[in-house]
């Protein structure tokens, strides 16, 4: 049964990018909010996370207001899908730059411009992530971490539209502090997610808008043992196929000497920030993911 529904998705799967190749970037829109709309309507669980979420984090106690942002984040999501689909065409050559608004802190456009010096990029589920990670490889190669998917067969077609010459994942699985440190050492840009949850013995629990969140503390430990460059980023929809590319300061924790407590203290950092991108706009943020599963 197991094999069957794979195939089944892997044949949904090519349908998708084979409609996807026959209509307007207009028309895929409204079909992917026709389809997130209904995934809203029929995923119960992930509709009541979400909502749940959006209370946690204060964004908002009103109910319509919650469901608004809800579904909204729903929409999100698969217009990120569709976006990250047609990157491939739309940003090719030099044509990206009339698609993107860059936001980028001095100092951190000159760490990202200047080869041989490895950079720590870390975002989290906001905005369109896989257009930042391919927008920053025209600065220097682009490694990410991602999360393989359990089907096989739909996991390599979607592995290599997301990949280029000079954007490349690594899968969880195999991501280990060797891999992370040679891809530093080597000048290029580690790209990290710091809102996913974290599991096993490293985990450590940070507030994410006030509430203890289980925390993966790769982005704090790079920076403490290599002092390659740390910084914040995030790529907001501003209208169809149009992004802002944000990036603050680098960021600049003096270390105390002890090693738990700097950890903390950048993690701190690294969620304030996301905290302060997500309460601009909310909608683009994932909430569905289940963050809190600890307390």
């Amino acid at each position: 049964m197991t094999q069957l529904r794979y195939l089944i998705e892997y044949a949904a799967l090519r349908f998708g990018l084979w409609l996807l190749g026959c209509v307007s970037f207009a028309a895929a829109q409204r079909l992917a909010v026709r389809v997130a709309d209904f995934w809203y309507r029929l995923n119960v669980a992930r509709r009541r996370t979400a909502r749940d979420n959006i209370r946690r984090a204060g964004i908002s106690l009103n109910s319509v207001e919650v469901d608004r942002i809800a579904r909204e984040s729903f929409r999100h999501f698969a217009l990120l899908v569709i976006e990250s689909v047609q990157t491939h065409k739309t940003f090719a050559g030099q044509t990206w730059q009339q698609h993107i608004e860059m936001d980028i802190h001095p100092e951190t456009m000159s760490v990202l411009k200047e080869p041989g010096v490895g950079v720590i990029l870390v975002s989290g589920h906001f905005g369109n992530w896989e257009v930042a990670a391919r927008i920053l490889s025209c600065f220097k190669p682009v490694v990410g971490v991602t999360k393989k998917m359990s089907n096989p067969y739909t996991d390599r077609p979607i592995a290599r539209r997301k990949t280029h010459n000079r954007l490349s994942l690594t899968p969880m699985r195999d991501a280990d502090a060797g891999r992370f440190l040679s891809v530093l050492k080597a000048g290029e840009i580690l790209a990290l997610l710091v809102d996913q949850y974290a599991r096993g013995r490293k985990k450590v629990m940070v507030d994410f808008f006030g509430v203890p969140a289980s925390t993966h503390p790769s982005p704090a430990l790079l920076h403490l043992v290599t002092r390659k460059p740390l910084c914040f980023g995030y790529c907001l929809r501003t209208g169809p196929m149009r992004f802002k590319l944000v990036a603050g300061r680098p960021i600049r924790i003096p270390p105390t000497g002890n090693r738990e407590s700097d950890i903390r203290a950048i993690l701190l950092e690294l969620n304030r920030r996301l905290e302060e991108a997500i309460r601009l706009t909310p909608e683009q943020y994932v909430w569905a993911h289940r963050r809190w599963r600890t307390t």
